[in-house]
């Protein structure tokens, strides 16, 4: 059997590795647009955006994919994925043949249609090469303006400050990550970057970019001019699913199964571009490290033959400044939140629950809380609110048996 994995990502990646792990010895094919090796994308808005890192951060080292076998086609985009004729066009004309095929292609920035785009000093963040040019920028710079203060704007918003410069940040929303968490624990976020300096602009949005031919300035639809020596724009991503044709159910994603099949056979899709039909949440899309990882295990078993459901609940990670921001589960919408600790003091598990079940866990500067409560999501527990609120009521002790 041929194994394709289309994606140069970390689910790519995990999937490589987990096929080798489950004992598979046939062919394994990874095509990968960028011409690096999978490599870990969150330190570029920290570690490696504050120089801390100066390389990236390698999922596996090079000597692992030869070790293992593993072919290898980088800095190659897949421009087609012929489902019924099981094979992938390359850029180019090429075609490489399998038997199953794993998508991964991950997902874009979203563009904003606005003027100024395309000024030298207005740039978005994906990519190691995205990183490189916005630290070189920010070494020569002493003010960024950023539009959007998502997970990724925040923590550049945090790596900007850590390296000095001022930081005006333009959102749509009345708090940070609004849609997220709502109000409340979007609050605490913005008092985290107030605390160290970062000035917002919220219920205000990027009307157009001024300068000439390198950026001056951001106008916004309410007529605010920011000035500012660079200017980045995160306002969340798009899946990329270009590559599959009209035989693969897309929308906001390529369509999985809790098996993460496509609706075709022999062909699943992991990561970021993969809207999986989940167990307990229903179909969801979302953007985690870990669940990168763990699909990536799940989908090796599910090609072996297996048929093992992927219900993992979740959990991501935010550093900011001396903070860390958790999160696990899923909640749209909550009916009821639950706070032990102190969301003023920053220290605080919150959980968000509907219709009494526990659907999402929120922590900042608080530890082990949302790991323990990941057993008890999966499993639509209803716990007692007051135990709940309780710090020093232990989650385990709520754990289904295994």
């Amino acid at each position: 059997m041929d194994v394709l994995v289309i994606g140069g990502g970390l689910a790519a990646a995990s999937a490589i590795g987990a096929l080798r792990d489950e004992g598979f010895d046939g062919r394994i094919t990874l095509i990968g647009e960028e011409p690096l090796l999978p490599y870990e994308r969150p330190p570029l808005s920290k570690e490696f955006l504050r120089g801390e890192d100066t390389e990236p951060r390698l999922v596996r080292p090079a000597e692992w994919y030869v070790e293992h076998d593993v072919r290898t086609r980088l800095g190659v985009r897949a421009q087609r994925l012929l489902a019924r004729e099981r094979a992938v066009e390359l850029e180019g004309g090429e075609r490489i043949a399998f038997d199953v095929a794993i998508v991964a292609t991950g997902s874009r920035p979203r563009r904003l249609p606005i003027p100024g785009l395309e000024l030298d000093g207005v740039f978005d963040l994906r990519f190691l090469d995205d990183a490189e040019r916005l630290r070189h920028a920010a070494a020569d710079a002493s003010k960024a303006v950023l539009v959007g203060m998502g997970f990724i704007g925040a923590e550049v918003a945090a790596s900007f400050r850590q390296l000095g410069l001022d930081v005006v940040v333009v959102e749509p929303f009345a708090t940070p990550l609004e849609r997220v968490l709502g109000p409340e624990l979007g609050g605490a976020i913005e008092a985290l970057h107030r605390d160290h300096g970062v000035e917002m602009v919220f219920g205000d949005a990027a009307e157009r970019f001024e300068g000439d031919r390198r950026f001056e300035a951001l106008v916004t639809t309410r007529g605010r001019r920011v000035e500012g020596d660079l200017a980045v724009v995160g306002v969340g991503v798009e899946p990329a699913t270009a590559i599959v044709g009209p035989e693969v159910e897309v929308g906001d994603g390529i369509w999985v199964d809790a098996e993460l099949r496509t609706s075709v056979p022999g062909v699943f899709a992991i990561g970021d571009v993969a809207r999986h039909d989940h167990p307990v949440f229903g179909p969801v899309r979302v953007e985690h490290f870990d669940r990168a990882i763990k699909q990536g295990v799940t989908v090796a078993r599910n090609v072996l033959g297996g048929h093992e459901p992927f219900d993992d609940a979740m959990w991501f990670w935010s550093d900011q400044y001396e903070s860390q921001i958790q999160m696990c589960g899923y909640a749209t919408e909550w009916d009821d939140m639950v706070v032990r600790g102190s969301i003023q003091d920053r220290s605080f598990a919150a959980f968000l629950l509907k219709d009494g079940v526990l659907r999402s866990t929120f922590t900042m500067d608080w530890r082990s809380d949302c790991r323990r409560s990941m057993p008890l999501i999966v499993a639509r527990a209803r716990p007692d609110p007051a135990l709940l609120a309780d710090p020093g009521f232990d989650l385990r002790t709520l754990h289904p048996p295994r």
